[in-house]
């Protein structure tokens, strides 16, 4: 099985985050996420019920071309391919050459892991908030 790991951060996380890295204070784990979102907003669009019906039909199907996968999903080629190029450029889909130029979508991943940082972790993120205790009167 494939997995994508998907982090969601602000703007300012990401930044402190590649910053830290480019200076070499922090190595990116083989676990940590490749792609990353400001929001989960962010990405529930990028991840709607049609376009996760869209990736499964190009898992299970195959198209070899962006006219094959207009036609199986009666969608307009021109809506097809703009969201096939923003879902390219998050890592979701791979958007291959095919015979005569034709484009060829396909699906790398199967399976997706989203990973939210829920508190402050001390030499990482620094401009991340750190979120107060739980305590038994903040539950319910």
């Amino acid at each position: 099985m494939t997995t994508l790991n998907i982090g969601i951060a602000s703007y300012d996380q990401m930044k402190a985050r590649t910053l830290a890295i480019a200076r070499g204070e922090r190595k990116v784990g083989k676990d940590e996420p490749k792609v990353w979102f400001t929001s989960i907003e962010s990405l529930a669009k990028i991840l709607s019920e049609r376009n996760r019906e869209l990736l499964l039909l190009i898992a299970r199907e195959g198209p070899d071309s962006l006219t094959g996968l207009a036609e199986l999903t009666g969608r307009e080629k021109s809506n097809l391919s703009r969201t096939l190029k923003t879902m390219s450029g998050y890592g979701l889909i791979e958007l291959e050459r095919g015979e005569r130029g034709t484009i060829v979508p396909q699906v790398p991943y199967d399976q997706l892991n989203i990973n939210i940082q829920l508190t402050h972790v001390e030499g990482e993120n620094e401009s991340a908030p750190a979120l107060p205790p739980r305590t038994a009167s903040s539950v319910g």
